[in-house]
C-alpha cells in the first residue's frame, strides 16, 4: 500500500513550479490532489495550467481535482473546500504554497505591493489553514504545512516587508500548533537552506541553476512529514537538507540544478531557537 493511499491534499499554487512538484510527489505516494491556483488557462510566459497538472496526477493513477481559486478571496477559498470535500470526502494535508515576492527596502516597497504580498502569503495561509481544519477535526486529524522561514530577525534589512509576510506564516505554524495541542493535527513551517529553482528566483533573476536546487528537495521534505503520525513534528519550523538529514538523508547532488556545482547555503546555520509556545507540549 503506497505511504498516503486514502488521503487528500490540497495544494495551493499548485499549477506550476514547487506546487506542482509537491502534487506529484504526494500523487506518486498514494495521496488524490486538489490543484488550487489561479492559472485556469494557458499563460504566454509561464507554463502549466490547474487542468495540465490535474492531467498529470491522473497518468500516476491518482484522482485530481482541480480548482480555480484566488487565495486572496474568501469566497473562492469556502468554494475550493466545499468542491474538495464534495468529491473526496475528506481533507488529510494542506500545503500553503501560493506565494509573493518582493524583496526590497521600506523606502522602495509601495504600499499595494505590502499589501499584496501579506494577502497571498500570511493572510491566505491563515485563511487556507482555518477553512480546512474543521474537516481535519471532524475525521482522523490531518497535516498543513506553511512554506516560510524559521524566525530570524537577522534577514529583515533590505527585505522587511516580505518578512512580515513570511514570518507571519511561521507564527500561524507555532500558534496553532499550541492551539492543537492533544489533537491529532500537526502544522509546521518548511523552508529551504539553498535558493530553489522556481517562476520567483527565474523572473525576479535570483542568481541562476548553479546556486539554485531542484524543487524536488521541498517536495521531499514535504512527504517525510505528511508521513509522520499527526501531532508528532508539530510547531516545528524545519529547514529541508536539515529536516531531511535526521531521517537518514545523504544523497543531496541529485538536488542540483548544475550537475557540476554544488548550491551554497543561505539559511544560517546558527538559527535563533524560538521558544516553545505555552501549550504545544
Amino acid at each position: 500500500m503506497a505511504i498516503l493511499d486514502g488521503k487528500v491534499a490540497i495544494i495551493t499554487g499548485g499549477s506550476r513550479g514547487i506546487g506542482r512538484t509537491v502534487a506529484l510527489t504526494l500523487a506518486r505516494a498514494g495521496a488524490d490532489i486538489v490543484i488550487a491556483a489561479k492559472s485556469d488557462a494557458p499563460h504566454p510566459k509561464l507554463p502549466g495550467t490547474i487542468f495540465t497538472v490535474a492531467a498529470e496526477v491522473e497518468a500516476l493513477g491518482r484522482r485530481a481535482l482541480p480548482v480555480r481559486v484566488d487565495v486572496r478571496n474568501d469566497d473562492e477559498i469556502d468554494a475550493m473546500v466545499a468542491q474538495t470535500m464534495a468529491k473526496f470526502g475528506r481533507i488529510d494535508i494542506l500545503v500553503n504554497n501560493a506565494g509573493a515576492l518582493w524583496w526590497q527596502p521600506v523606502l522602495e516597497t509601495p504600499m499595494k505591493r505590502y499589501d499584496l504580498i501579506n494577502q497571498i502569503n500570511a493572510r491566505a495561509s491563515f485563511a487556507c489553514t482555518r477553512a480546512v481544519l474543521p474537516h481535519m477535526l471532524a475525521k482522523e486529524g490531518g497535516h498543513i504545512l506553511v512554506f516560510s522561514p524559521p524566525i530570524d530577525l537577522r534577514a529583515l534589512p533590505g527585505k522587511v516587508a516580505y518578512c512580515i509576510s513570511k514570518f507571519g506564516m511561521t507564527m500561524l505554524a507555532h500558534g496553532l500548533a499550541a492551539e492543537m495541542a492533544g489533537r491529532p493535527i500537526s502544522i509546521n513551517a518548511l523552508w529551504p537552506v539553498t535558493a530553489i529553482e522556481s517562476a520567483a528566483t527565474i523572473n525576479f533573476q535570483l542568481g541562476g541553476p548553479a546556486i539554485w536546487r531542484k524543487p524536488e528537495i521541498l517536495a521531499d521534505a514535504c512527504l517525510e512529514i505528511v508521513r509522520e503520525v499527526p501531532g508528532k513534528l508539530s510547531g516545528q519550523a524545519l529547514l529541508d537538507e536539515d529536516f531531511l538529514r535526521t531521517r537518514g538523508w545523504s544523497d543531496f547532488v541529485k538536488y542540483r540544478c548544475d550537475p557540476d556545482s554544488e548550491p551554497p547555503r543561505i539559511m544560517a546555520a546558527d538559527l535563533p531557537q524560538v521558544g516553545r509556545v505555552p501549550g504545544s507540549g
